[in-house]
């Protein structure tokens, strides 16, 4: 058996949990599916991809909402060269590789020429991709200094306002920009994008660049002392 070459292929071939499918195996079963069945899943794994990376950002916006809390509330409290790597693995890995390599450089012009109804967010998405570029840099400039409380109320709405920005941000990509996008392809397609991707992602970082940036998301959060416990809704007030 050859060995599973990468993350997509692996998804391709664990299935979906618990619904037994194994999805790019070829076997009889497989080909009595419908086609437009198998289609389906196959398509899955390309857009699928994109929102784990989006997955990995969301969890860097948890770390600036924090920092921003407690820039206003305690500010020696903040980390900061936790707050720094955070705002150095947005660069590395949300605008150098997943927005510019990835959705600038292949899912947005594909959009546009479709001229689906989700082109005309485009334009908003690409400013918005360049103000998290100046954000960055200036959360990575502002880190590398000693703080002081004449400072950390400016950071804090920065980091407020990045975050608002990419929470609508992504939650417009995921859905309505990725599901146009997936509609101009065929499965073939669409599988063939997907394994374009894993090699830049390969290139970019000369390994699984989501694996490692999960380990250092993880990381961060740690340094910050954060637990998905602790996000848990308080019990609700008596009426």
């Amino acid at each position: 058996m050859t060995p599973i070459r990468n993350r997509r292929s692996f998804l391709v071939a664990s299935g979906v949990g618990g619904a037994g499918l194994l999805l790019g195996c070829k076997s009889g079963a497989d080909d009595a599916r419908s086609p437009a069945k198998a289609t389906d899943e196959q398509a899955v794994t390309a857009t699928e991809d994109l929102m784990r990376e989006h997955g990995v950002i969301r969890r860097m916006i948890v770390v600036y909402r924090e920092a921003a809390a407690r820039f206003r509330s305690n500010p020696s409290a903040v980390p900061l060269d936790a707050l720094q790597s955070t705002a150095r693995l947005f660069r590395s890995f949300g605008e150098d590789y997943h927005e510019r390599q990835l959705e600038e450089a292949h899912i947005f012009p594909v959009l546009q020429r479709s001229g689906a109804p989700a082109a005309t967010a485009v334009g908003t998405l690409i400013a918005q991709h360049n103000r998290g570029r100046e954000i960055t840099d200036f959360v990575m400039a502002v880190t590398s200094g000693p703080m002081t409380p004449a400072r950390a109320e400016p950071i804090a709405s920065t980091l407020e306002a990045f975050a608002r920005m990419y929470e609508e941000h992504t939650a417009i990509e995921d859905t309505l920009v990725f599901p146009a996008w997936k509609k101009t392809m065929s499965a073939k397609e669409l599988d063939a994008v997907g394994d374009q991707f894993e090699d830049i992602e390969h290139k970019t970082f000369g390994k699984d660049g989501f694996d490692d940036a999960v380990d250092r998301i993880a990381t961060i959060e740690r340094a910050f002392g954060l637990e998905l416990a602790q996000f848990t809704a308080p019990p609700l007030p008596r009426p």
